[in-house]
């Protein structure tokens, strides 16, 4: 990291994690999924369901590296009428019960622009957004929103991928802070698992180039793959499983039911406790 930040509650929830001796869980959501009430239900539930970072998404029409899971409760919160700022309002809301738990918003550039950015960025570093996932501005372009956001405090996070060769992850890495998202198979969110193994090796490879925690996402779905992901990364992510979860759940009329934010909280939770059993 090439610029000097202050401490974040990213860093200090990774600090705590470190003492607790065990990985965190990163759970991702969909802003204003399926509809605003049930999604703000859904968002002040997930600390206490065990969620130790928050990732979530801005809706968006085109979201191309998201896989079919994903890109439906995008347009279903579109559909419902969700905004960006909705989704910051959403945050503020969360903030006036939890002060600790980071929340990271991941998604597209375009959004951002058309808000436009800079006020944007003000407006989520007041909100108590910590941290910025944008899967589609690259490490060039850190001038365009990167650096303004780390200039407002806000941590942003890359992604390192199977193809991220060692010459590009120093690039990837300049101005990334907070953790490094390792997308552990390669394609859209939701398609196949990882093998162990193979991002048991690409993890120690990004541990030798940066002293960030790394968190691992894609493909990671059950307990037993939390488990097993958690042996070798400081952090798993589960991001498709649960907007299945609020999918499964919904009536005929593909509205919300009773069930819906019960449902995605009690798969948390199940997650979670794979990570605090040995």
């Amino acid at each position: 990291m090439s610029t000097k930040q202050k401490e974040t509650r990213i860093d200090r929830r990774f600090a705590a994690l470190k003492e607790q001796g065990r990985a965190g869980l990163v759970a991702f959501v969909t802003a204003g999924d399926p509809d605003l009430a049930t999604s703000k239900a859904i968002l002040l539930g997930l600390p206490k369901a065990g969620a130790d970072i928050i990732e979530l998404g801005m809706p968006f029409s085109d979201p191309m590296a998201d896989g079919p899971a994903i890109q439906a409760s995008s347009l279903r919160a579109l559909k419902a009428g969700q905004t960006m700022r909705k989704t910051l309002d959403l945050v503020r809301a969360f903030r006036e019960t939890d002060a600790d738990t980071p929340i990271v918003l991941m998604g597209y550039y375009n959004p951002i622009y058309v808000y436009p950015s800079e006020a944007f960025l003000d407006e989520a570093a007041a909100a108590g957004v910590d941290g910025l996932i944008v899967v589609d501005i690259p490490p060039e372009a850190d001038d365009e929103l990167c650096l303004p956001a780390v200039a407002r405090g806000l941590n942003f996070i890359r992604l390192a991928t199977p193809t991220t060769d060692d010459k590009r992850l120093t690039t990837v890495l300049k101005n990334t802070s907070g953790f490094l998202y390792y997308v552990s198979i390669t394609g859209i969110t939701g398609a196949g698992s990882a093998d162990p193994q193979d991002v048991q090796l690409q993890v120690a490879r990004l541990k030798r180039a940066t002293t960030l925690p790394v968190a691992v996402g894609f493909g990671v779905r059950t307990p037993e793959q939390v488990r097993a992901m958690a042996e070798v990364a400081d952090a798993v992510v589960v991001g498709s499983a649960l907007v299945r979860a609020i999918e499964t759940s919904l009536g005929e009329d593909g509205r919300a039911t009773g069930i819906t934010a019960r449902s995605v909280l009690d798969l948390v939770g199940g997650l979670s406790a794979a990570l605090r059993t040995s």
